[in-house]
């Protein structure tokens, strides 16, 4: 990847990655891992903490994918088949990944705007918004009570 570190770590509003966590935890040590040994730990690990949910192939296609993203964003260094977590940027990533947790702890994590919707449409569509939809329901209403009788 060209132009610099990425900063984005592939989380989403599901909430805490604990996939990408449990792989930088383990890649902080000092060791570097193949990938069938580093799953092992990392599936240990999450079983461990009932956070491997989806079935095994399904958690190693994820791990894998995620071990990628890391290399990509600088955070982990492949060499060969070895995988070797970069003590800062773990560090950074692990700051990140804290931050994000608390974050959807406190359930503040990336929502939708609510309000600010009404003040981004066009002068047209504020004039619609506007008119109060009780009243031309009503009128619905009264022109079939007069129908009926």
């Amino acid at each position: 990847m060209m132009g610099g570190m990425k900063t984005t770590y592939g989380f989403s509003r599901r909430g805490p990655d604990r996939v990408a966590e449990e792989l930088a935890t383990v890649l902080s040590s000092k060791s570097s891992f193949e990938f069938k040994a580093l799953f092992s730990i990392v599936h240990a690990n999450l079983r461990a903490r009932n956070a491997a949910g989806g079935g095994e192939e399904m958690l190693r296609l994820r791990a894998y994918e995620k071990l990628q993203n890391l290399v990509q964003a600088g955070v982990v260094k492949k060499v060969g088949k070895e995988y070797k977590g970069i003590a800062a940027a773990l560090v950074t990533f692990m700051e990140a990944a804290a931050e994000l947790n608390a974050k959807f702890a406190a359930g503040t994590h990336s929502r939708p705007p609510s309000v600010a919707v009404v003040e981004t449409k066009s002068p047209a569509a504020k004039k619609v918004a506007a008119k109060p939809r009780v009243a031309a329901v009503s009128k619905v209403a009264a022109k079939r009570k007069q129908a009926a009788n």
